[in-house]
């Protein structure tokens, strides 16, 4: 399953990544994440931390995360290691004036077994479109 969402964020990028940079304090504005907590180093390419997540608002797995790009202000990647496999990006581009953050997420996700993992997460998907837009908004909150 693949999911996108977009939107402007009034604050710059260096503003925005402040916030993102803070990995275990995601927690705090992404409502499927209960807690971060890194294993090893918590900054930059290779870091990795282990995720408890929600679903429907119960915490229901702890998969791990690993950091696969760290470019400072405008992108940060992950690869998702654990029940639901696959990879995320966060990508920030300035608006002309600087002021302003096009902020693009992505997620590509898989999870077993094959048919009924897809199904699942096919049905779970419009639940999750609506996370990514919550947590973004919670984002562009503590940014501004």
């Amino acid at each position: 399953m693949r999911i996108s969402v977009r939107r402007v964020i009034d604050a710059p990028p260096p503003s925005v990544w402040a916030v993102l940079e803070d990995v275990e304090g995601q927690a705090v504005w992404m409502p499927d994440v209960a807690w971060i907590r890194a294993v090893g180093p918590s900054r930059g390419a290779g870091a990795r931390f282990r995720v408890r997540t929600r679903v429907l608002g119960i915490p229901a797995t702890t998969d791990e995360i690993e950091v696969t790009a760290w470019e400072p202000p405008h992108r940060l990647a992950v690869a998702h290691r654990g029940f639901v496999k696959g990879r995320g990006e966060w990508r920030l581009r300035a608006s002309r004036d600087g002021r302003r953050t096009l902020f693009e997420w992505d997620e590509e996700l898989t999870m077993p077994p094959p048919i009924l993992g897809g199904l699942g997460l096919r049905a779970y998907g419009p639940v999750q479109r609506a996370m990514l837009r919550r947590s973004i908004r919670n984002l562009a909150q503590l940014a501004s």
